[in-house]
């Protein structure tokens, strides 16, 4: 399912969006209707149309045409795009008509397996922002794969761990969480897991990960997902304070979208 602005969407339509590269999105598991998060969602699109295009988002109107895209019942993926056909590659401070694009995709089944990952220095453009610009975190994900990887881990010039390229990153060092401070996006999961879990948000460096009992990834479509390793640092896929975590996300009660 696509739909722009409510009405399905035409090849014309999107050629900016894969021309150009310019704006910004989210993506929400819906279950049985429901978003868990939901008005973190809508803050993060009206924020980022504010930075990307500077004008207002309507989030109800967004609520309304995400709506179309729900099944009667089950668990469904929505992600909600807004960017500019009319943008100008000269000329990209006259993109002032942010349009809607709602697609849809089958939800998986949670949780995931966990993942071996690697380290990559990298720093996403404007990291605060949830931009479609996904080609550097791909690529860095796609090297990570082909070194025998299933993801990349960015780490910044100093070492220091911020975010894995669609997800966010915890640590648990024994006796609490904790979330590294660092220049990344704020997923919405790991703002909803800070308010159901004791945490602490500290600099950790890559070093640190030898210390560290488990890691978990979060995001809106996978929940709470194990690693299992970092670097070739194993570490513990079936702790229960993982498990823990994840009955704490699960138990959420989602907001009707």
């Amino acid at each position: 399912m696509a739909e722009l602005n409510g009405v399905p969407v035409e090849l014309a339509q999107i050629q900016a969006l894969a021309l150009t590269n310019y704006g910004h999105f989210t993506s929400m598991r819906v279950d049985d209707g429901r978003v868990r998060g939901l008005a973190l969602h809508m803050e993060r699109l009206r924020r980022d149309c504010r930075t990307l295009f500077g004008v207002s988002l309507d989030t109800e109107r967004v609520r309304a045409l995400a709506r179309r895209a729900l099944p009667p019942a089950g668990s469904t993926t929505i992600r909600v795009t807004i960017f500019d056909p009319g943008l100008d590659l000269g000329r990209p401070v006259s993109a002032r008509s942010p349009h809607v694009l709602v697609t849809s995709r089958p939800a998986g089944a949670l949780p995931l397996p966990p993942l071996r990952v690697r380290s990559t220095a990298y720093t996403r453009d404007i990291p605060t922002v949830k931009s479609i610009g996904l080609f550097a975190s791909l690529h860095h994900r796609r090297q990570a794969q082909l070194d025998g990887f299933d993801d990349a881990l960015f780490i910044d010039q100093d070492q220091y761990v911020s975010e894995g390229g669609t997800w966010n990153i915890g640590f648990f060092d024994g006796s609490r969480v904790i979330w590294p401070e660092a220049e990344c996006l704020v997923g919405v999961t790991m703002e909803l897991l800070k308010g159901t879990h004791d945490h602490d948000t500290a600099p950790v460096r890559l070093a640190d990960v030898t210390d560290m009992r488990a890691a978990f990834a979060t995001n809106a479509a996978i929940g709470v997902r194990a690693l299992s390793s970092i670097n070739g640092v194993e570490l513990s896929e079936s702790h229960e304070v993982i498990d823990l975590i994840r009955k704490e996300y699960t138990e959420i009660e989602g907001d009707v979208l």
